[in-house]
C-alpha cells in the first residue's frame, strides 16, 4: 500500500519550511509541483519531503536559491563527479569565514563604544562615534 499523501500543513510540519515558502519554492520550480487531490488541493509525497528537507539544509548553510538548484541538479546525477559540489562548497566556506571576520570586527567596534562614561549626550562617546568618519 503506497504512503498516504501529505497535505501542505503536513509538509511544513515535517521539515519546518513555512507554507508560503514551500509555495514559492514550487512558483519558482526548485521544487516540483505535487499532484492535486479531486477538490484541488496539494498531495506531497516523501520525494517532496526530502527535496524540501535538502532546500532548507541548503538554506541553512547559506546557499543561494541558484545554488541549490545546481547541487540539487548535481544530486539528481549521481554518476558525475562531485567536484562542483565541493567547490560550492569552497565557495561558500569563503563567504561564511568573510562574514565571521566582518562580525568580529563588528563586535570590537561595539566593544570600543561601551562604557560610555558621558553624564550627559552631549558628551556621550557613542554618539560622537557614529558621527565620526569611519575607515571602510
Amino acid at each position: 500500500m503506497p504512503p498516504s499523501p501529505i497535505n501542505i500543513g503536513g509538509l511544513s510540519q515535517r521539515t519546518g519550511v513555512n507554507i508560503e515558502t514551500i509555495r514559492y519554492y514550487e512558483k519558482t520550480g526548485l521544487l516540483p509541483p505535487p499532484a492535486r487531490s479531486q477538490g484541488g488541493f496539494r498531495q506531497y509525497d516523501d520525494q517532496h519531503v526530502r527535496l524540501l528537507r535538502f532546500i532548507r539544509r541548503g538554506r541553512d548553510l547559506g546557499f543561494s536559491i541558484a545554488s541549490i538548484r545546481t547541487l540539487l541538479a548535481l544530486a539528481a546525477r549521481p554518476d558525475l563527479p562531485c567536484a562542483d559540489a565541493d567547490q560550492m562548497v569552497a565557495r561558500q566556506l569563503g563567504e561564511v569565514e568573510r562574514k565571521i571576520a566582518d562580525l568580529i570586527l563588528l563586535r570590537e567596534e561595539l566593544r570600543k563604544m561601551t562604557n560610555c562614561c558621558g553624564e550627559v549626550v552631549a558628551e556621550c562617546q557613542i554618539i560622537g562615534s557614529l558621527t565620526a568618519p569611519h575607515d571602510s
